[in-house]
């Protein structure tokens, strides 16, 4: 099957960047299963095992489309129909009205908030990770995600490794931050990292006791968990989007009440780090993505819908939710 892929963006992504991660994972492994790939996707791209197109955004897209391909995996909705079979892999909350019925969403809940029912889980690819040890745990805890969202609620997770008096790690923001709102932190435990990646990132996060995630949005998936659980790290976030579906009782703990969590992170060290590694591989691993997809094509290649109707903009209510500081 020859499978193009439309991003509108550059790839590969060094630090930051979680969807370009996710369409470099799911065209390797297409690849790896004997597949055809061809990137149609932003300047600046390249790739050793697929064909790159650069998108132009002010042409037409089915001009673009190699007529080769049998299917097109969008990123972003088509500016105008699509002569050959897609679907659009939504990562992210939108404000839509309506969505295309061949939209596939991240998270069972993520689809369900949108009135929908076609998922496929995130799946990261191991060989982009160093191997972990899974053992010699050390004595702080990390927060991964882009800081500087208030969504993604730093604060909170520093709060959180105050009142427990255990270091942080803050992968993915600064000490100082203008961007959106002001924050300082002056505390010398939590420790910032920037756009942290790579080995130096891997490196952290093995030797981290476990990710501080107390978002306080809908969190349609969030690779910074999986990549976290990867590393035998357990969860301690909200129960918010996706999480309740990621981080089972074997893997963390999940709670929109700060008091619960400190008193959670008394039981790191007994969470199974080896468990929680093999459900990241045997759950939210590109393996098990990519077989989903392939179904799906198959589904619209035969005229099928993914959806039984047109998904809709969610109206459960505004952000952020609830954390408390109880």
């Amino acid at each position: 099957m020859h499978v193009c892929i439309v991003y509108p963006k550059t790839i590969p992504v060094v630090k930051y960047g979680g969807i370009q991660r996710i369409v470099w994972w799911l065209g390797k492994e297409l690849v790896r299963r004997g597949h055809q790939v061809t990137y149609l996707v932003g300047e600046g791209s390249s790739c050793p095992f697929a064909e790159v197109l650069v998108y132009q955004e002010s042409q037409n897209m089915n001009a673009q489309i190699p007529e080769s391909a049998d299917v097109v995996h969008l990123y972003v909705p088509p500016p105008e129909p699509l002569r050959k079979p897609y679907l659009i892999h939504m990562e992210s909350n939108t404000r839509q009205a309506e969505h295309d019925i061949n939209t596939v969403f991240v998270s069972q809940r993520h689809a369900a908030r949108h009135g929908a029912t076609c998922f496929v889980y995130n799946g990261l690819d191991a060989e982009d990770y160093v191997p972990p040890t899974l053992s010699n745990k050390k004595n702080y805890l990390h927060f991964l995600g882009k800081a500087a969202w208030r969504v993604k609620n730093v604060r909170g997770a520093i709060r959180i490794a105050q009142r427990s008096k255990i270091p942080l790690h803050v992968l993915g923001g600064d000490r100082l931050n203008f961007h959106m709102g002001f924050r300082f932190t002056p505390d010398p435990r939590i420790r910032f990292h920037g756009m942290v990646g790579g080995p130096k990132k891997d490196a952290l996060l093995d030797a981290s006791q476990g990710l501080l995630f107390p978002v306080v949005w809908h969190e349609p998936f969030g690779i910074a968990i999986t990549e976290s659980m990867f590393y035998g790290c357990p969860v301690f976030a909200t129960p918010y989007g996706s999480l309740p579906e990621l981080v089972d009782q074997d893997s963390g703990v999940l709670s929109d009440r700060q008091s619960e969590l400190v008193e959670a992170l008394r039981r790191a060290p007994q969470f199974d780090a080896k468990k929680i590694h093999e459900r990241v591989m045997d759950c939210f691993s590109v393996g098990p993505m990519v077989v989903s997809f392939l179904r799906l094509y198959e589904k619209i290649l035969n005229g099928e819908p993914l959806n039984a109707k047109k998904p809709t903009h969610p109206t459960d209510g505004p952000v952020p939710l609830p954390f408390y500081e109880d």
